[in-house]
C-alpha cells in the first residue's frame, strides 16, 4: 500500500527517531515519542513501533523507567544520516520539539513530593528551580492524603504565583511601618 509523507521505511524512521532524541530535553516516554515521530504522513505506527525496539537493543536508545534517551552511539549515527531527513519533516520536528521541550523544561523545574511523618501525618515538599539551582522550596504539613494531592497541584498549577506571593508577603514594606 502507498503512503504519503516523505518517510517510507525502517531506517528513514530510525532516523527520524534519533534526530527526535538528540533534540529532546530530557528522557520521554513512549506516548511522548509517538506523538513527535508521527509528524509525517509516511509514518507507520507498527514499523515506528518495531523501530524504536530495534534502536533500543542495538544500543541506540536506552529505556530506564518507561522512559527513552538517546546514547552516544545513537547521537553519533543520527548526526551522521541527519542530512537525509527532508526538510519539511525537521521543521515539523522542530516545532514539535519545541513544545514538548517547554513542558519538559517546566516539570523539571517544578517539583512535588508527598513524604510520610512518623505520626501518621504527610509532608508536602514544593520544589521550584531555575537553570541556576533551587530558587525556593515550601514543606507544608498535611493531615492527609487527599490535602497533599491539591497543595501538590495547586503549586503545579500555579509556582510563579506562589513564588511572588511568599515574596510579596515577605518583603510587604507596609506591614513593616504598621509594626514599628
Amino acid at each position: 500500500m502507498s503512503r504519503f509523507g516523505f518517510i517510507h521505511d525502517k531506517i528513514e524512521i530510525k532516523f527520524l527517531v534519533l534526530y527526535i532524541m538528540a533534540r529532546v530535553a530530557s528522557p520521554i516516554d513512549f506516548p511522548t515519542l509517538t506523538e513527535l515521530t508521527m509528524c509525517d504522513e509516511g509514518v507507520d505506527y507498527f514499523d515506528f513501533a518495531e523501530s524504536v525496539a530495534e534502536l533500543v537493543e542495538t544500543g541506540h536508545l536506552t529505556l530506564k523507567d518507561e522512559h527513552y534517551a538517546i546514547t552516544d552511539k545513537g547521537r553519533q549515527n543520527g548526526e551522521a544520516w541527519e542530512s537525509s531527513l527532508p526538510y519539511s519533516v525537521k521543521h515539523k520536528c522542530n516545532a514539535n520539539l519545541a513544545r514538548v521541550n517547554g513542558i519538559l523544561r517546566r516539570n523539571a523545574q517544578v517539583r512535588t513530593q508527598v513524604l510520610p511523618r512518623p505520626d501518621g501525618s504527610l509532608t508536602a515538599r514544593m520544589t521550584l528551580d531555575d537553570e541556576g539551582g533551587n530558587i525556593m522550596t515550601i514543606e507544608l504539613l498535611c493531615v492527609n492524603e487527599d490535602q497533599a494531592a491539591r497543595l501538590s497541584q495547586g503549586f503545579q498549577a500555579k509556582p510563579e504565583r506562589v513564588y511572588n506571593e511568599v515574596l510579596a508577603a515577605i518583603l510587604d514594606k507596609n506591614e513593616e511601618s504598621k509594626d514599628d
